[in-house]
């Protein structure tokens, strides 16, 4: 079912948000990002401290409602407790999916975006997700 949900979300999504974005190469945000990229993905950086500029050839906003295009998928690079306010935010903008990465974990976002219709992914991370499940470009 899991396996199902996930390869659904990683074939049908083509504009990501990263939200915690880092310019600091060694991050797993910058890692993932760069990664997303080179499957093909669009990816746009969020972060207020780097709002403004580039990061991997991509413009960075300081947060999701700056975007001015659509997101399929917010990706959430931050602690969990931050995690409710992006689920507010990736409702705000109609995105289709919240994907909380790793060790973000945080219950009551996932039950808000869900009630809202998004789907959700918590505690995973599509750079590890996408050659487990042989959708690697």
């Amino acid at each position: 079912m899991l396996e199902k949900k996930l390869t659904n979300i990683l074939t049908n999504v083509k504009y990501i948000a990263l939200v915690g974005a880092s310019d600091k190469v060694e991050r797993p945000s910058y890692k993932v990002m760069k990664y997303l990229i080179n499957q093909g993905y669009n990816v746009t950086p969020v972060s207020p401290k780097l709002a403004g500029k580039e990061l991997l050839g991509q413009k960075v906003y300081a947060q999701l409602a700056d975007i001015p295009y659509p997101i399929d998928m917010v990706q959430v690079f931050r602690n969990s407790a931050a995690a409710l306010e992006v689920s507010q935010q990736a409702i705000a903008i109609n995105a289709k999916v919240l994907w909380l990465q790793l060790g973000v974990i945080n219950e009551e976002a996932k039950e808000m975006a869900e009630q809202a219709g998004l789907a959700v992914v918590m505690n995973a991370c599509p750079k590890i997700e996408i050659p487990r499940l042989g959708l690697e470009k």
